[in-house]
């Protein structure tokens, strides 16, 4: 049996310590990079990165998780992908994931996301998976609604960068739609009975 982690252009796999460290210091020199991550920073210290990095690869348990996007092609780190805002309650989880400026609309982003809407929907039962991102980003935005997420809103003003403030666009997927978009008769096969 093939793993859940692994797709046709990547895997998802835990980072070493200095993997991150690479990745947080290969994101820091592409603002472009950093400002699609969240925020852009003031450069940091190796040192910092290294603590950064050893926190985030302990794995919180199997809902809430940091994983290095790995390319199958190269055999190198492209980005991570980490799950966010994880409601065990309600079913519902976000994620939020980076992929370095080099490697960018070759399809790690989608194969990553992929792999973990699968794992999420199909094997922790989540109901819901809700993502935003900058309305700035359109190759994020597209990718997104390529993927089968619908726009359910913007809050206007919402980030300060570049000298202009920012939208920020709310996008969600439930599990039927996931099903629907990627794997008719996911939800029949798979459910609880």
């Amino acid at each position: 049996m093939a793993s859940v982690w692994v797709g046709e252009r990547v895997r998802l796999r835990g980072g070493e310590p200095e993997e991150w460290e690479q990745l947080a210091v290969e994101f820091e020199q592409d603002s472009t990079v950093m400002r699609n991550a969240g925020a852009l920073h003031p450069p940091r210290s190796r040192a910092s990165y290294r603590q950064w990095a050893e926190s985030t690869n302990k794995l919180r348990d199997d809902d809430a998780f940091s994983l290095v996007i790995e390319s199958l092609p190269e055999e190198r780190p492209v980005g991570w992908l980490g799950t966010t805002d994880v409601d065990k309650n309600a079913g519902v989880f976000s994620y939020g994931i980076t992929i370095g400026g080099e490697y960018q609309r070759r399809g790690y982003a989608s194969g990553a996301i992929g792999l973990v809407l699968r794992y999420m929907f199909g094997e922790r039962r989540f109901q819901k998976c809700d993502v935003d991102m900058y309305a700035y980003n359109t190759a994020s935005l597209r990718l997104h609604k390529k993927l089968g997420f619908i726009e359910e809103g913007r809050r206007r003003r919402r980030q300060f960068f570049a000298g202009a403030y920012h939208e920020l666009v709310l996008m969600g997927m439930t599990v039927e739609e996931y099903a629907a978009h990627h794997s008719p008769g996911y939800v029949e096969s798979t459910g609880p009975n």
